[in-house]
Parts: structure tokens; C-alpha cells; sequence
């Protein structure tokens, strides 16, 4: 007899080898099945047709198991064991202590009623199988729209009743298998006494979330009792979990409200676990009462409406969690999960061989950097909120060098933090710290058991902006020393940002913009490229977003949500010269010593999403930001090993209202390609999504993001980042980003992407002709003399968006006049960066053209020194000393009384 993983083992390989394609052939096929069990189950069918019928029913029922010993001997219980990478360190044993089996005489009407209301409103009538559900769910499948019309005898069969073999082929192939072996166990065990055996049998193989198998254990597990003592809307609400236990496991949907009168962050002692009644598991619970109403047999009218409609109200408060012995529990759930996809694809949530597989999953953590991010992820979230913050730094072993700005978030309402660490050249995840503190009790504003990583929706606010650059880069819409105007701009539909210090820098290049996480040039970007391209392409980076999302003016500042993790992954394919590799978390999975992932050819693969010059690129603007010469405001947070700073690239973002602050970076390869290359993300906030007391990035996330990245690549050598070959260098003006001409006053060097060499001649400046005696516009018959100088002429930047040049012309008014000008939105013109720091001078790069013309010159009216004192009353024109040569060169001026030297003249 084969082994139970055996069985299973053969089924996930059935699985991955299921053909694709021939789909319509296939659904008449299925359609057919389910014509013919339906005549089998129903007596209906004589003659020739008989014997086709049973022909094609035989076929496919060949193979399967005998279903009274199949049903008999189901194996409930085999542990998975989780480990680090080393295979050291035990992190979690999976699906222990919860599994609790329960007889039919034990489980109560409601318990059944709200079971089948659910999943199987004919349970108790049909033949195994609903032939107009399925045919209807196969339509629509056909149309596009996929659905379930599982019944829970089929649920039944499909997790426990099925051999390998039955899942090969198609899926409607497998479910034909699946409906006949559910009429066969339907046959094998039937009547009313084996309708209980059934739905017994389910009952106690589901999986309810919280590690809970079984709804005895899960009544236990959520609300500490029996089932005979659950309320009529707590067996609605367990009944509602089986359809997807992860996303519905109440523990995890659950808030903490505190019992005590505390102080704001201050750590509640006594509180309770209360499910918000807007949750979507609370609403799906309303749900099942609401068809209860109508679907419960065996307990018929015991219960009135009105007693459903009490239900409904009934606060889903649960008993306090006693915490398994999980090390690194938010990791462990990813692993869970990603089990979950490679065993049952087709159902990862609903998979009992990932607990009770009696798997060793040997994964990618490694236990010291995780300690690591945990340390300082507590630290940075909950000790600032604590009443002796110092005593818990202390106790944590925290250098002084590093508490001042721990402490300076005292007070400032910054409850939770998670942080990840990578190896961006492999993709593998080497510590993940969902929440702070997982174990701890928390409250509204710190729910330490949700996953912000890759459960939680945020806004990713400045540290989207290195993709959107990516992307115009990677598709020469733009390069590093693309100018755009930093102006405040209506970009429509009442849209007009501001950065946050109020400034308008007018001509900034890309580098600059993007080290110094300007605003208005990030969203001209994505503008220039295109809102549904970036949006679609910034997807090729492993960013998913809420399904309602769609392309925003806002999005190339950070205003669509994202999963932080999947921002870490798309921070780690620019550090790996634009090369996506797939986020992993299971090195190797093996049974007794036989190895059952990975196999040949399972190995991971990368996706080139950018090209190598425009990653690195992106990667060397990012890299100033740790360079204190380059960026003095960032580079505070610079990595360093000892004395010696450490290459490194990173960026932050904090949203519009300080409701998330991040920072995401990397640092340098080393040059040993099994040694890790590592990125870290970091995020700080509330689980509540209430905004944090007026802090910035700079003041938390950044210097969070440099302790973990500093601690984790202590010791290990220090590397530099390294240019692609085929990237190509030149020398540009340093205002216009553009080649150099007669009027450049300073210039850089700047990295291109092959064939982006700026060639064409600068617009920003003009020539025009002056006079150099009044500097105002030259016309015949000024004073003089006519010199030529270079102008800012605003008329033809940014041409093809007349908006944006109604802008820059009020914004080039008001420069005219000088730095610190205001404008309508309160703010003030300025020099790149700020008042004190302007690496490029106090300058836009030439001054602003007069618009007056200079006055025409008068011959001046000299005093005639010999003329006669004009008679009383007598008025002569005005007139000024006339100058003269004292004979050595120098022009003097006569006094009134002072007469002219004769001439001599030959």
C-alpha cells in the first residue's frame, strides 16, 4: 500500500504535468460526464445509450480507490517541520496541538445547518454531486467568469479520496474523477447514516485557520469552547472560514481592544480580541445566517428571524491566544503559504498536506539577521512608547550613538514597524519582521500579529520614484540629465502639489530630482511616459496593486498602495542590473532523506525587466544619497563598517499626510557570487492607519533602514557598484543637462544609456545684446557699449504641455525678481537644493532677460567756465563740468573759478 506521501507526492506531480489547451474539447467532455453520472444516479438510462454511458463512466472511474476504505482510513496527523537555511534552527512545527476529532453525535444542528446552508444546501437529498450547479459553473468557466460548485461530499474526495493519478489531464478531466468517486462514496455509504459519516468525515479534516483542523478544534482554538456551547452566530461564522481559512482566520482579522483606561501608547494589560463587524469574514458569517433562515433541516424552527437578525449584531469577540513557539511566526506564515501554491495550486488555502505532510522544509532565513530585524524593528516601534525607553535600549544593547533618534520619537505616535532583509541576486528572503514584537499584546494603533509586509496595503508615498525613473530611463523617453522644471503646477482636476519644505527650484536635472525626492519632476516623468505604460510596466517589477487601482496623476509620487515586500523585490531588480528575481522562502523540502523539491529544473529564473545601463544608472543616483559630499540630508544615514563608509543606494518616501514612512536600499555586490548581496525595506507607521505625529522618513525609516542594513553586512567585504559595459558617459551642462554651449557656466559628468548622448543644441539660454551701461536691452543710440550675454528663456521648455508653461512663466516672473518670492500656493522661489546647500551656486544658470529697452543717450551739456554770471532773474539750461586733460592722462574736472591752462600749438 502506498504511503500517504507517496500519494501525495504523485499527485502534485499529476498536477504540474496536467496538459493545457483543448479547453473547449474538454468542457464538452466534462459536460458529458456529468450527463452520464447524472443518468447512472438516476436509473434513466437503457439501451445502446446504456452501454456508451457506462463505457465513458467506467473510464473514468478506473483507478480509483475502493471509497468505504478510502473514507475508513483517512490519516489525519503528520507534523511539518520548519526550519532556517541552515537546518539548525527549528522556527515552527506546523498543524501541532490543534487537531481535535469530533463524532456525529457530537456536533450540534447548527453546526450541520450552518455547514450545508454555506457549501451544500442538498446535501441531505443529493447523489454527491449537483449536476445543474456544476453545468452552470461550467458555463461560466467557458464565459470567463470561473466559479466553485463543489458539493461537500466533492470537497470531501477531492482533499482525502483521490489518488495521484486522478489529477492528471485536464481539470474538467480530474473533476469528471472527482464527481464519480463522490457517487461511488455517496453509494458506498448510503442513506441518512452514511450521509453523517460524510459531512463527519469533512468536518474534521477542514482546516480553520490559527493552525485550528477540524471544527471541534476550532471552536476551541477561537472561542475556548465546545461545540455544544457555541452561540448560533459562532457556528455561522466557523462555517464561514473553510472557503478560504488564511484570509478568514479570525485571530488575524482580529483587533485588540483594551479593557483599561491607558494613556496614548501606552501597552494595554487587559484587553479583549474583538473581529470588527465590517470585516469581510463577519459579513460572509451574516451571510450564512441570512440562508439559514430558509436551509436548516435539522434544526427547522428552532430559531425565529428576529433570533438570525440578533445574531448578526453579536460581537465576534475570541479567548486569548496562547502563542506556539513559532520563531519568526510572520515568516513561517509565508512559508505556509508558499507550501500551500506548490502542493495544492489549485487550493493553496484549503491544503492540509502542508501541516500534516510530515514535511522538513529547510527555508531561506537566516536566524541572525532575522534577530536582527526584529531587534531593531521592536526598538524603533515599541520602545519609544514605552514609560523607561532607555532601560529597554539599554537591555537591547543599544549603542548610544544610536538612541537619539529612537528617543525622539517619543511622543510622536509611531506604534508598529516591520523590515525585511534580501539577497536581491537570488531573491531569497533572509529575515522578515511583519509587525513588531509578534507575541507582545497590542491595541488599535499596534496589532503586532498582521503582516504589513505582504498583507498590507500602504501607500509607498517617495520610494516609488526610482521605478517610475526606471522605466523613462529604460525607454530613452528620459536620462539622468533630463531637465524638468520644478514649478508648482495645476496638473488638472484640482491637482496641485507642492513639495514638502514649500520650495520652487526651478530647472532641476533628473539626477538631482530624483536624490532629492522631488516632487513636481516625478509626476512630469510618469507623465512624459505615460500613465497606463508606467503603470503597467512598473507591474514587470513584481508590484501588485489593489484591484480598484487604475493609472493616477499622483501615482509617481506614491500614491497608489502597494505591498512593501513587493517594493523591496522591485528595489532589488534595479540593484540587480534590472533582473526581477522570484521572491523565495523555501530553499528545499525533502520526506525521510528523499528530496521532493526542488527537482531538475525547478531552479529559480530571472526576468531581465530593465536594461543593465538604465539599473545602474538608477542604482549610481541612489548611491549619493549615502554620500554626505553629494547629498548632506540623506547621506546621514549612510552605511558604514567601522570608519569606512560602505557603498550603498537607497531612497525613502513619507506620504502627503505622515501616515506611512519608508526606506528602501541595498548595498554593493561583493564580488563572491554565494555571498549574499543585500537589500533591506523597511516601513513605520500605525496598524490603524491613523498618521504619525510630524515625523518625516528622514527621522525614522531612514536611519531604521541604515541600523538593520549597517548590523546585517558588518564584517563582510566591502564592494563597489560596477558600470555595465556598454553604458555610455559624457559631459553636460549642469542646469540644461544638454551639450555644453556658449553660455554654460558649469558642467558634470553623467551616466547614458547606449545611444541617449544629448546632442541638440540648448533652448533654456538665449542670446541677446545689452548695454553694458544701463544692463537693460540694447537699441541704437544707448550709451553702450553693446555686449552679448545669455538669457533664461523659458518659451520653449516643457513646449508640448501648455499648462506646464503657464507655470514656469509665473514661476519665471517671480524668479526674476530674486530667491524667496511667493506664490499662490505660499510657496517661494529657490536656488537648487536650499539656502544652504547650493552645489551648483546661487543660480539658475543664467539670469532673466531685461524687458526694458535701454534709454536712448543724450550728449551731456558742459558749463561754459569763461561765460558771464547770468543777470538776476535769468534761467540757464543745466549743465555739468567739463572734464580735461591735466597733461599726465588724468581727466579733471574744472572748478567753477579755476581757469583752462593755454595750448601750446606749434
Amino acid at each position: 500500500m502506498q504511503t500517504t506521501l507517496a500519494r501525495r507526492q504523485r499527485r502534485r506531480r499529476a498536477l504540474q504535468r496536467r496538459p493545457q489547451g483543448r479547453t473547449g474539447t474538454l468542457v464538452g467532455q466534462f459536460l458529458a460526464i456529468v450527463l452520464v453520472a447524472f443518468l447512472v444516479t438516476t436509473g434513466l438510462m437503457a439501451g445502446t445509450g446504456a452501454l456508451v454511458a457506462v463505457s465513458a463512466y467506467n473510464y473514468y472511474a478506473a483507478g480509483l480507490p475502493d471509497p468505504v476504505a478510502a473514507l475508513t482510513n483517512i490519516d489525519f496527523e503528520q507534523q511539518t517541520v520548519i526550519y532556517d537555511r541552515t537546518g539548525a534552527v527549528e522556527l515552527a512545527r506546523l498543524g501541532e496541538l490543534k487537531r481535535e476529532l469530533v463524532t456525529f453525535d457530537e456536533l450540534p444542528g447548527e453546526t450541520l445547518d450552518a455547514t450545508t446552508a454555506i457549501e451544500d444546501k442538498d446535501f441531505w437529498v443529493n447523489p454527491g454531486f449537483d449536476p445543474i450547479g456544476i453545468v452552470s459553473a461550467g458555463l461560466d468557466t467557458v464565459a470567463g467568469r470561473p466559479r466553485g460548485a463543489s458539493t461537500i461530499t466533492q470537497q470531501l474526495v477531492r482533499a482525502r479520496l483521490l489518488p495521484p493519478e486522478a489529477f492528471e489531464g485536464s481539470t474538467y478531466e480530474r473533476k469528471a474523477r472527482e464527481i464519480i468517486q463522490s457517487i461511488r462514496l455517496t453509494q458506498a455509504f448510503p442513506g441518512e447514516a452514511g450521509k453523517k459519516q460524510i459531512i463527519t468525515a469533512y468536518l474534521n479534516q477542514n482546516f480553520y485557520g490559527n493552525q485550528s483542523y477540524g471544527v471541534k478544534a476550532a471552536a476551541l482554538s477561537y472561542f475556548g469552547k465546545q461545540l455544544s456551547e457555541l452561540t448560533l452566530a459562532q457556528n455561522a461564522i466557523l462555517a464561514a472560514i473553510p472557503q478560504s481559512p488564511t484570509k478568514f482566520d479570525l485571530v488575524r482579522n482580529a483587533q485588540e481592544v483594551c479593557l483599561e483606561n491607558v494613556a496614548e501608547g501606552v501597552e494595554c494589560t487587559k484587553f479583549k480580541l474583538v473581529v470588527p463587524q465590517d470585516s469581510e469574514i463577519v459579513i460572509r458569517r451574516n451571510h450564512v445566517l441570512d440562508l439559514m433562515k430558509s436551509r436548516s433541516p435539522l434544526t427547522g424552527s428552532k430559531h425565529t428571524p428576529a433570533e438570525y437578525e440578533a445574531a448578526k449584531d453579536e460581537p465576534v469577540e475570541l479567548r486569548q491566544q496562547i502563542s506556539a513557539d513559532w520563531k519568526a511566526p510572520h515568516f513561517v506564515w509565508q512559508v505556509r503559504r508558499e507550501l500551500g501554491q506548490m502542493m495544492c495550486p489549485e487550493t493553496p488555502n484549503d491544503c492540509n498536506e502542508v501541516d500534516l505532510g510530515g514535511f522538513k522544509v529547510i527555508t531561506t532565513l537566516d536566524w541572525d539577521m532575522q534577530r536582527t530585524a526584529e531587534k531593531w524593528v521592536y526598538v524603533a516601534a515599541r520602545a519609544p512608547n514605552a514609560k523607561d525607553t532607555t532601560a529597554i535600549l539599554t537591555s537591547r544593547k543599544i549603542p548610544k550613538a544610536e538612541r537619539s533618534w529612537i528617543l525622539g520619537l517619543r511622543g510622536h505616535n509611531i506604534n508598529n514597524a516591520a523590515a525585511a532583509v534580501m539577497d536581491y541576486r537570488t531573491g531569497e528572503v533572509l529575515a522578515y519582521a511583519g509587525s513588531a514584537s509578534y507575541t507582545s499584546k497590542g491595541n488599535k494603533k499596534f496589532q503586532p500579529q498582521f503582516d504589513v509586509l505582504a498583507a498590507g496595503w500602504r501607500q509607498p508615498g517617495s520610494a516609488i520614484k526610482p521605478v517610475g525613473y526606471a522605466i523613462g530611463v529604460d525607454d530613452k523617453t528620459l536620462t539622468a540629465s533630463t531637465m524638468i522644471m520644478d514649478v508648482v503646477t495645476n496638473f488638472g482636476g484640482g491637482f496641485t502639489p507642492t513639495q514638502a519644505d514649500k520650495l520652487e527650484r526651478g530647472p532641476v536635472r533628473v539626477r538631482s530630482a530624483l536624490q532629492f525626492s522631488l516632487n513636481i519632476p516625478a509626476i512630469k516623468s510618469v507623465i512624459m511616459s505615460g500613465l497606463d505604460h508606467v503603470f503597467a510596466r512598473s507591474k514587470e517589477f513584481g508590484l501588485t496593486y489593489p484591484k480598484t487601482a487604475i493609472p493616477v496623476l499622483s501615482m509617481g509620487i506614491g500614491t497608489l498602495e502597494v505591498h512593501p515586500i513587493d517594493l523591496l523585490g522591485a528595489y532589488n531588480t534595479i540593484a540587480n542590473g534590472g533582473v526581477r528575481m522570484p521572491r523565495r522562502v523555501i530553499n528545499s523540502i525533502t520526506h525521510d532523506g528523499q528530496t521532493v523539491w526542488p527537482r531538475p529544473g525547478d531552479e529559480p529564473k530571472g526576468t531581465q525587466v530593465i536594461s543593465p545601463a538604465a539599473a545602474y544608472i538608477i542604482t549610481d543616483i541612489l548611491a549619493g544619497n549615502t554620500d554626505k559630499k553629494v547629498n548632506p540630508f540623506w547621506g546621514k544615514w549612510a552605511i558604514y563598517d567601522g570608519a569606512t563608509r560602505r557603498p550603498a543606494a537607497y531612497k525613502t518616501g513619507t506620504t502627503s499626510d505622515n501616515r506611512d514612512v519608508a526606506a528602501y536600499g541595498y548595498v554593493a555586490p561583493p564580488a563572491d557570487k554565494t555571498a549574499p548581496a543585500l537589500s533591506v525595506g523597511v516601513w513605520m507607521g500605525n496598524s490603524d492607519n491613523s498618521p504619525n505625529d510630524g515625523k518625516l522618513s528622514l527621522d525614522t525609516s531612514a536611519p531604521l533602514w541604515s541600523a538593520i542594513l549597517e548590523e546585517v553586512t558588518k564584517g563582510s567585504k566591502i564592494a563597489a557598484f560596477k558600470a555595465p559595459k556598454d553604458i555610455e558617459t559624457a559631459t553636460v551642462d549642469a542646469f540644461t543637462g544638454l551639450k555644453p554651449g556658449p553660455f554654460t557656466t558649469k558642467t558634470v559628468k553623467e551616466f547614458f544609456v547606449p545611444g541617449t548622448i544629448p546632442t541638440q543644441k540648448e533652448t533654456l539660454r538665449v542670446a541677446a545684446s545689452i548695454d553694458k551701461a544701463s544692463g537693460l536691452l540694447w537699441q541704437d543710440g544707448c550709451e553702450g557699449p553693446q555686449v552679448t550675454k545669455g538669457f533664461f528663456n523659458l518659451s520653449e521648455v516643457e513646449a508640448n504641455f501648455p499648462a506646464w508653461q503657464k507655470a514656469n512663466a509665473a514661476w519665471g516672473a517671480r524668479a526674476a525678481k530674486g530667491t524667496g518670492v511667493r506664490g499662490a500656493k505660499g510657496t517661494r522661489t529657490s536656488y537648487f537644493y536650499n539656502g544652504s546647500f547650493a552645489p551648483f551656486g546661487r543660480t539658475w544658470g543664467a539670469p532673466f532677460m531685461p524687458t526694458a529697452l535701454c534709454p536712448l543717450y543724450t550728449p551731456p551739456v558742459y558749463c561754459d567756465p569763461f561765460a558771464p554770471t547770468p543777470e538776476p532773474g535769468v534761467i540757464t539750461p543745466p549743465c555739468i563740468p567739463r572734464p580735461t586733460d591735466d597733461g599726465g592722462g588724468a581727466i579733471k574736472t574744472l572748478k567753477p573759478t579755476q581757469k583752462p591752462k593755454p595750448t601750446l600749438r606749434p
